[in-house]
């Protein structure tokens, strides 16, 4: 099984602000957490703007924590307000339930991480993400 290690983390965050600077994006944040959900590496881009780290690793946070990428959590929280509310008072508000959290897989499928970008509109930020995991060989999933 692979696993999320620093230099998996450094491509994935190199990989994703070079796809944000491809497509012009405004500067990003990228959080990359491992399969228990602790921070590997958060990289912050010049003029990213103060809250960005708390909301990009909230994304990668809440993806790992309910098994699930930031867009299906947004899904569940306009068809479920309010489980996805309480679920949110037991994270302690750590899950932001908008794309650009997505779940790191190895080639079995297993999730072995997370990671979170915040900066951007969230389907910006989404996309970013999985061309970081892409390009660090394991498969990003966003849920889709």
């Amino acid at each position: 099984m692979s696993k999320v290690n620093l230099a998996t983390a450094l491509t994935i965050c190199a990989a994703a602000l070079q796809k944000g600077r491809e497509i012009s994006a405004a500067p990003l944040t990228v959080a990359v957490l491992d399969q228990a959900g602790r921070l590997v590496s958060l990289q912050r881009e010049d003029g990213s703007s103060l809250l960005r780290p708390e909301i990009a690793t909230a994304k990668a946070w809440g993806a790992l924590a309910l098994g699930k990428p930031s867009r299906l959590i947004a899904a569940d929280a306009e068809n479920r307000p309010a489980f996805i509310g309480a679920v949110n008072t037991l994270a302690q508000g750590n899950i932001v339930p908008v794309a650009g959290g997505v779940l790191v897989r190895d080639d079995a499928g297993v999730v072995v991480g997370a990671v979170g970008i915040s900066g951007d509109l969230s389907d910006t930020d989404e996309l970013c993400a999985m061309a970081g995991v892409e390009a660090s060989g394991l498969r990003p999933d966003n849920g889709l």
